[in-house]
Order: structure tokens, then sequence, then C-alpha cells
């Protein structure tokens, strides 16, 4: 039994390291490897705060991994207090 939940653990640790070489995220991906709860990272893309793919045609998100990479050794503001602010601040420019 034991032996099995190493197996279990090390197939996990393998599937996440495969994840982490492909080059385009959806937000499941971009949640693991970022860190980021999928609630912040919808935000942030209705916001445009982060680099997203923008194919029309396509009503999921998907991010670029190279464009992630580099938008977060830019250090983005990803505090809640700030999110919220720019989150208001469309709402308020929406209803004019």
């Amino acid at each position: 039994m034991n032996e099995q939940k190493n197996v279990v653990g090390l197939l996990q640790d393998i599937k996440g390291l495969l994840a982490r070489n492909k080059n385009v995220f959806n937000v499941d991906d971009l949640s693991d490897y970022t860190g980021l709860s999928k609630s912040k990272i919808y935000k942030l893309s209705s916001l445009k705060l982060i680099p997203s793919g923008n194919n029309k045609h396509i009503r999921q998100l998907f991010f670029n991994k190279k464009e992630i990479d580099a938008w977060l050794l830019g250090e983005p503001n990803l505090s809640d207090d700030f999110i919220e602010q720019k989150f208001n601040e469309q709402l308020l420019k929406n209803k004019r």
C-alpha cells in the first residue's frame, strides 16, 4: 500500500514537471505554474493586467509561457487591494 502511494506521488510529480514544459497555458495550468488563484487570474485578465492570447474565435483563456515569465519578472502588482481598485475603476468607467 505504501509503495502504491509512492508511485502515485511520483507520477504526480512527473505530471507537474511535464506541465511546466508547455508553451501555452490554460487557466488551470497558469494557476499551478504561478500559484495564483483562478479567480485572481480571471480578474487580471478582465482588467488586461496579465498578458493573454487574443484569438477572438476561442472562448477559453490561454497564456504564452514566455510572456507570463517576462510579466512575472517585471514584478507586477498582484495585491488584492490593487486589483480590487482597478476592478472598481473599470466598473465606474463602464457605468458612464
